[in-house]
């Protein structure tokens, strides 16, 4: 079936044949004679397999009547992302280049004016992250009481950011009689009961099983110790040998990762670009266009790539972090093989992602086979961040051959701590026994810093008391020995009246 068959305007069937596209895939095929007749869809296929264009394309069609109103959007489209909602613009000005459509971008990270000011013209598509979308009604510069379309892509990536109130709030703006289109890649029970909330007998399209991945795609996973160095250097050998690589997305979980990976990569010499969602949005498109336009061949990235990005000539795809759900795996490798290409993602996994790889191959029905080859990392540290360690015991090292500082451990025990350490304990060899200790006659009395400089006359008698059970030490005639105490230790102490 070509594209001519499924109702589309003849503007529309023009941009289309001037990209070169004349077979529409299976979830375009199904989905846009629905979309035409105004019936509310719900589409589920797997990543890049044209979702995308399954709504925008009829859109086009359905918006060649009609006229904007200011502040007031004809169609509105809702995306989890900045980077996809820029993907979707893009989508409209290429195949919408033949028509006098208005469409508008509210992402965060943008002047409020000049996104105001395109409101106040019209607009026929307004593409919004809720964030923003919400933030502009509050502050009464738009209107949903005009819109006649309703697109929510990506559905279960806003389930996991949380975006379910907004779209509920926002579904509560639009009209009753709109018309809804929700498409994902995956399907949660969530998801399900949302739909059921949202849509008013949908045209269920299920193209391929949910959450399963290309068969073009080629997976593997390689074993790594748990240290993140041990992971670094796992990479880097994995980039230096792939075969035909071109450009590849590593994806970690956490966004300080990220910023980790992307500055270990440029110290080993890697061209490599960053992308996650604390940057500014300057930054993040241009760490973007840069990948597509071939300017860095390695882009490290969070979870905000997984989801929709359509750069078709992605070879590979390392989860430098296995995901914690196993939904996102499946979007994490759908950015390669993508429109029946070829492609390989390579999972670095850990003891400690043994849990997350099962529920990833219980997902997608089929095991991940490990790599060939040995990929473990033999050398005790191996990256830079392990220098100072080998450094310090370096250090350590020297200064005990040089006859420095000993450890506290090795230090040799004051006079003081020695009689306290024996006092209770038998006499060493070289100690005389405690009875012939006491026989022997009375020693000049030794002063300490803080002891009193005259000794105790031998004539003094000793304080009557029963008879020990045991010979007991005379230490009454000999002031003891407290130079190893601080001073503040022998004042006197005053007793309270």
């Amino acid at each position: 079936m070509s594209f001519s068959n499924l109702g589309l305007s003849d503007k529309v069937l023009a941009a289309v044949a001037a990209t070169g596209y004349t077979t529409p895939t299976p979830i375009q095929e199904q989905a846009i004679p629905h979309v035409l007749a105004r019936r509310d869809v719900l589409g589920i296929a797997q990543t890049g397999t044209g979702k995308t264009a399954a709504f925008v394309l009829p859109m086009l069609t359905l918006l060649e009547k009609g006229r904007a109103r200011a502040r007031m959007p004809r169609t509105l489209i809702l995306e989890p992302t900045r980077e996809l909602a820029a993907q979707v613009k893009e989508q409209f000005d290429k195949y919408g280049a033949g028509q006098k459509l208005n469409v508008a971008l509210l992402i965060g990270g943008v002047s409020f004016g000049d996104q105001d000011s395109k409101l106040m013209r019209g607009v026929d598509v307004l593409i919004a992250t809720p964030g923003r979308l919400l933030d502009h009604t509050e502050r009464g510069g738009l209107l949903l009481t005009g819109v006649e379309l309703l697109v929510i892509d990506e559905a279960d990536r806003m389930l996991d950011m949380g975006f379910i109130p907004d779209i509920e709030r926002i579904c509560k703006l639009v009209p009753f009689t709109r018309q809804t289109l929700f498409f994902t890649a995956t399907m949660p029970p969530e998801i399900s009961r949302i739909t059921e909330a949202f849509l008013h007998n949908p045209a269920r399209i299920e193209v391929s099983k949910p959450a399963t991945t290309a068969v073009t795609v080629t997976q593997l996973q390689v074993p790594a110790g748990r240290e993140a160095h041990d992971k670094r250097e796992i990479l880097r050998r994995l980039l230096r040998d792939a075969k035909d690589l071109n450009n590849a997305i590593i994806f970690c979980n956490r966004k300080r990762e990220v910023a980790v990976l992307h500055k270990s990569l440029q110290k080993h010499g890697f061209s490599v670009g960053a992308l996650h969602g604390d940057m500014d949005q300057s930054a993040r498109t241009a760490a973007l266009d840069q990948f597509r336009k071939g300017e860095i061949p390695l882009l490290v990235a969070s979870d905000v790539a997984a989801r929709g990005l359509d750069i078709p000539a992605v070879s590979h795809v390392f989860n430098f972090d296995v995901p914690h759900h196993p939904d996102d795996y499946v979007h994490r490798i759908g950015r390669t093989g993508r429109a029946g290409r070829t492609g390989t993602a390579i999972s670095i996994v850990t003891s400690l992602d043994s849990k997350s790889m099962i529920a990833i191959e219980k997902l997608i029905g089929q095991p991940i086979p490990r790599a060939e080859g040995d990929h473990t990392v033999h050398s005790e540290a191996s990256d830079e961040d392990a220098a100072p360690r080998r450094s310090r015991s370096r250090e350590g090292s020297r200064d005990g051959a040089r006859g420095g500082r000993k450890p506290r451990r090795e230090r040799e025990p004051r006079q003081g701590e020695r009689e306290a350490r024996h006092g209770d304990r038998e006499p060493r060899q070289d100690q005389e026994p405690r009875q012939e200790r006491a026989a022997k006659p009375e020693r000049e009395p030794r002063h300490g810093r803080n002891s009193s400089p005259q000794a105790t006359p031998s004539h003094v008698p000793s304080i009557g008391r029963a008879e020990p059970r045991r010979p007991q030490r005379e230490v009454d005639h000999e002031p003891a020995d407290h130079s190893h105490l601080p001073a503040f230790l022998l004042r006197p102490v005053r007793a309270r009246a």
